[in-house]
């Protein structure tokens, strides 16, 4: 037994355009041009991205072009307040950092200022005000605030904490 099978003739086939054909042909073209477009602007994405993190100096993810100025603050030790009249006190070592040195010596010209508006901030914090990070962002964004207060017009960028201790 045999099995055969059967090859179409294909010279025998008239060349005649059918409806179907004729509307197959602009999708697909449309089509390319779709993908097409697409793969473009994907490469313009992905170009403009690779410049932007590579190539220019001056992208999103560089770093500055000076390095940041720190003034380290004396080491503090304040009572917090407490509900049940136990002394509780905390102990911090914090640095300020600034863009130059024109801010530094505006700080340094203002220190007492600085000291004392830290030193009335942190005797009304009780040890509840500062547990888990929330607590201690909350205290960063505060001694931010009170010390650009007392160096205006002058700016700080940040308190950075050395050292927290509660007890």
């Amino acid at each position: 037994m045999s099995t055969e099978v059967a090859q179409p003739d294909f010279d025998n086939i008239e060349a005649t355009p059918d409806s179907a054909s004729e509307t197959a042909t602009p999708k697909g073209r449309r089509k390319l041009v779709i993908i097409g477009a697409a793969a473009v602007l994907g490469f313009a994405l992905l170009g403009g991205g690779g410049y932007l993190f590579l190539g220019s100096g001056q992208g999103v993810g560089t770093a500055r072009e000076d390095p940041p100025v720190f003034y380290e603050l004396p080491e503090m030790t304040v009572n917090l307040s407490s509900v049940d009249q136990r002394p509780q006190f905390l102990r911090v070592q914090i640095a300020l950092e600034m863009k130059d040195r024109e801010t530094k010596e505006a700080v340094e010209q203002v220190l007492p200022r600085v000291l004392d508006a830290f030193q009335v901030y942190l005797r009304e914090l009780r040890s509840t005000d500062l547990q888990g990070s929330a607590g201690i962002y909350r205290l960063k964004e505060e001694l931010v605030r009170r010390v650009n207060l007392a160096v205006h017009p002058a700016e700080i960028d940040n308190v950075v904490f050395k050292e927290i201790i509660v007890q």
